[in-house]
């Protein structure tokens, strides 16, 4: 047999005894993971004797985008960046730092970019990417991130492809494999798929380029966004000891900044800082009575699109049905919805078929929308980074755009708050995870590397604990490198014959079109009678000749039947043990875990709330000397710079005052131009009618006039 449809086959079947499952009721024996699968891989490596060639046969890209094809090499001068800037994405020349980033690279320099949203960091690695021989790894936490960029570089026609959870086995493999062969420019993938076996063994036969880091921060402990699966971005380095690496962020304090380039383990670094300014936004602070009337005030002044922040999901429900009942159009958005009503109203807002998101702050990374005029946080957030990154999701375009905070003194209380809610004390910690092992049924000494489903507010209910601070208690163990727990984990369907096979031609015919589709399942699949086998629904519904829906109609009438035993997909939330259970008086709870962290929480709340009652600070010095930007000066337009400035500016005055700005002939940023304005939405208007009109150029963020017409030559011929 053909090592092809070995593997195939094989990585199918779940090959884990029954016997070593966790002795958990709610355990999920079958769940898929990484360590199970990889052991198939080695298991036929070692039959095979050698390490196992590359299939020669590749199935339809599982990233499920249109093919494209690549530009040919005489298309443009690979050898020059602002070649290939222009072939591929149309600029005639890079912007801020980006240049000098690229240079970096190019010449073999471990990097590191700071730029602010909107500042182009994706085409700091996508450029020299195409003029580099081999793959450039893109490490990046989001899947919608992943498949939004993956999208953008096959328009255009630029290969990519990106291996994330909602993935079969086989994608995966495939998909590696065709990087292997050098089909991909572009290789996304989140930083938990580094340390798997399967991907650590088809790196060593990749070509890499080199190693591009998206939302770098994530690696620094000292973050206000650390997550601890980008520490295994400092494997690969190990992995490919020479191959360079690119840490990218647009919220980095000193201390990030150095942390980030120790945790990478940069070689004689080059640091590039973009100042963190946005001329364009205009950031207020409102003390706010009627936040929901004052919300609906700011809309009906602004036009365009506009995001509003609010802390919990049941507050984002409840604002957009009010915006809704008022006429303005809004939909909301958190982590709990089904992913399929997430895609949907991301995609129905960025189209501007509704103009409001209201959403928790699991909305905006990686979402691609430059013409945001509105950013509205109905809550303060956790840290200046996070308010900075949100509210930097308008004027992404250069065009003028505000992020407003709509404050209340019970605000700074709440804030006050949130730190005894993020840190219980440790006995509650102890505490808590003692109760988890009692509600899992884990016993001491067992658990490690085990993954179980985990109700939290049936547990909650059961051990009388708050659901805020156990997933705090959560948090905290995970870094002390106890617990791991997934709000969101996606299962795959899975399905066995509880039939013995020479019943079953006696009673297939009870279901309709039960022929069809076991004959389907036993051509794609083996080890039916055995063991529960993993199965993909799209796949046997195309094998069939159904839809999916009624694929599904069919599965579970023929499980109804007891012909089979058929387990869709479902999310759940899960509890994994890192490590083997113990007893909570012996967990190790140290300073980096706790109290390091507790001091750093405390701070970034501390400049939260000083965001909040300073009236003497402008906004924007405030944010910039946060991230100790030397370009920090006062904006002349928030509302510390201009007390009791008009609401609305006069247009005829702004297009007079704009016109004699522009009489010098340079180009002018738009602080400049309305400098005593603090609304900037009638500038706003105002710049695009003058822009349709053709009688200024409005391009990164300068107006300038446009280019005289050469004067035509009139006289007669000689």
């Amino acid at each position: 047999m053909p090592w092809r449809k070995i593997h195939t086959n094989a990585a199918k079947c779940n090959y884990k005894s029954k016997t070593s499952a966790p002795v958990s009721s709610s355990f999920d024996p079958l769940a898929p993971t990484d360590a199970e699968l990889d052991a198939v891989d080695r298991e036929l490596q070692a039959l095979w004797g050698e390490p196992l060639p590359p299939p020669t046969d590749f199935a339809p890209d599982p990233v499920g985008l249109p093919a494209v094809q690549t530009p040919t090499q005489a298309a443009f001068d690979r050898n020059d960046p602002r070649a290939v800037l222009k072939a591929g994405w149309g600029y005639d020349d890079f912007r801020g730092i980006q240049r000098e980033i690229i240079d970096s690279l190019l010449a073999g320099h471990d990097t590191l970019g700071l730029m602010p949203t909107g500042g182009g960091k994706s085409i700091t690695f996508q450029v020299p990417a195409l003029m580099m021989e081999g793959t450039c790894l893109v490490i990046t936490p989001l899947i919608a991130l992943m498949k939004d960029q993956v999208e953008n570089l096959r328009r255009r026609h630029i290969q990519a492809t990106a291996i994330h959870s909602g993935l079969t086995r086989e994608e995966i493999n495939r998909e590696l494999d065709n990087v292997i062969l050098g089909e991909y420019k572009f290789l996304y993938l989140s930083p938990e798929r580094i340390h798997t076996e399967l991907f650590r063994f088809k790196l060593a036969y990749m070509k890499v380029s080199f190693i591009a880091v998206d939302e770098a921060h994530c690696i620094s402990q000292w973050g206000y966004d650390f997550r601890p699966s980008y520490l295994r971005v400092r494997e690969i380095r190990a992995l490919l000891p020479e191959v360079p690496i690119l840490a990218l962020t647009a919220t980095a304090t000193r201390t990030v900044v150095d942390d980030i380039q120790r945790q990478l383990d940069f070689r004689a670094p080059r640091v590039y800082r973009m100042s963190f300014e946005r001329p364009n936004l205009t950031y207020l602070v409102r003390q706010s009575e009627d936040k929901m009337g004052d919300l609906m005030a700011l809309l009906r002044r602004s036009e365009g699109s506009a995001i509003v922040y609010t802390r919990s999901r049941g507050g984002t429900r409840d604002t957009a049905l009010a915006l809704q009942a008022a006429g303005i159009p809004a939909l909301y958005y958190h982590a709990g919805l089904p992913t399929a009503d997430k895609s949907a109203r991301q995609e129905a807002w960025q189209q501007d078929r509704t103009r409001v998101m209201v959403a928790t702050n699991a909305f905006g990374m990686g979402i691609d929308k430059p013409d945001v005029r509105l950013v509205v946080h109905l809550d303060p957030p956790d840290s200046l980074e996070a308010y900075f990154q949100e509210a930097g999701r308008a004027g992404r375009d250069g065009a003028p755009a505000e992020a407003v905070l709509l404050t209340h003194p019970r605000d700074v209380r709440l804030l006050s708050q949130r730190i005894a809610q993020t840190f219980p004390p440790k006995e509650k910690i102890r505490e808590i995870y003692d109760d988890v092992a009692y509600y899992l049924q884990v016993a001491e000494g067992e658990g490690e590397e085990q993954t179980y489903e985990f109700d939290l507010n049936e547990f909650c209910r059961r051990f009388h604990h708050f659901p805020l601070t156990v997933v705090s208690a959560f948090t905290i163990l995970e870094r002390a490198g106890y617990l791991l727990y997934a709000d969101k984990h996606e299962t795959r369907s899975r399905l066995m014959m509880i039939v013995r096979r020479e019943d079953l031609y006696h009673v297939h015919n009870r279901v309709a079109d039960g022929d069809k589709v076991l004959t389907a399942l036993f051509r794609l699949y083996t080890g039916l009678f055995a063991d529960y086998v993993f199965i993909e629904e799209s796949s046997l519904a195309s094998a069939c000749g159904l839809s999916e829906e009624a694929l599904y109609e069919r599965l579970t009438a023929l499980n109804r039947a007891r012909l089979l035993h058929y387990i869709p997909r479902k999310s759940v939330a899960t509890v994994r043990y890192l490590t083997r259970r113990t007893i909570g008086e012996r967990l190790a709870l140290g300073a980096e875990a706790y109290e390091t962290r507790l001091e750093q929480y405390t701070r970034r709340i501390e400049g939260v709330v000083r965001y909040c009652t300073d009236r003497d600070t402008c906004h924007s010095r405030l944010l910039l000397e946060y991230f100790d930007d030397p370009a920090a000066h006062d904006c002349g337009r928030c509302d510390v710079c201009c007390p009791g400035a008009p609401p609305c500016a006069d247009a005829a005055q702004l297009e007079a005052d704009l016109f004699a700005l522009l009489a010098d002939g340079r180009p002018h940023t738009v602080n400049e131009w309305h400098v005593a304005q603090c609304d900037a939405e009638p500038a706003g208007r105002l710049l695009q009618r003058l822009v349709d009109e053709g009688r200024v150029v409005f391009d990164t963020g300068r107006i300038s006039l446009p280019a005289p017409t050469p004067a035509t030559d009139t006289s007669p011929a000689d």
